[in-house]
């Protein structure tokens, strides 16, 4: 069985969107040209529950979108054979607008970079920038989050495993040794 330990509590999460809505409200003073898309699935609530705190203190709610990338990965073939393809729903023209990706874990920049590809597909966005609960490095490509909630620091023979009410019933992060065969990965 992996070692986990919880390194952020629900309480943890909600302060630390609290603080990205905010920096995001700061740089985008106006939020009229904006959009969070969330990469599925946990990247889909953050950007849901970002929008929810914007709406409460500015003078209205950010556009959200939902973007589902597993087509676009160079490894979707290496994940599954058969992988699940969900909805991608941009009910607004990307064209000119300042799309801030949302995502859960940022980590060798290859979800980012198939989300990218995506996106581009609708339009022409004016920027893309990103935003991530958790960045733990190990980049195999050179992507950076303009918004992050916390960075941790991991080995890679470690998982981070987030947490959202909406689908598993609690919000917490967790750090878990990844095992291959019986033994420690690493």
């Amino acid at each position: 069985m992996a070692a986990v330990n919880r390194i952020l509590t629900a309480s943890d999460i909600e302060r630390i969107l609290m603080r990205m809505a905010c920096e995001i409200v700061e740089k985008h003073k106006a939020i009229d040209n904006m959009a969070l898309v969330g990469i599925h699935t946990r990247g889909v609530f953050l950007a849901r529950r970002i929008a929810a705190i914007i709406s409460k203190t500015a003078s209205s709610e950010p556009l959200t979108g939902t973007l589902d990338i597993s087509l676009y990965r160079d490894d979707w073939s290496r994940i599954s054979t058969n992988p699940v393809v969900r909805s991608t729903q941009l009910s607004f023209d990307v064209d000119d607008r300042e799309i801030i990706l949302m995502d859960d874990v940022l980590y060798t920049g290859r979800t980012v970079r198939a989300a990218m590809d995506a996106i581009i597909d609708f339009g022409r966005p004016k920027r893309i920038e990103l935003a991530v609960l958790i960045d733990r490095g190990h980049r195999e490509l050179p992507i950076e989050a303009n918004f992050s909630g916390k960075y941790v620091k991991t080995s890679e023979s470690q998982a981070i495993n987030v947490l959202m009410a909406e689908c598993d019933g609690e919000d917490g992060v967790e750090i878990m040794e990844t095992v291959v065969n019986g033994g420690t990965n690493g």
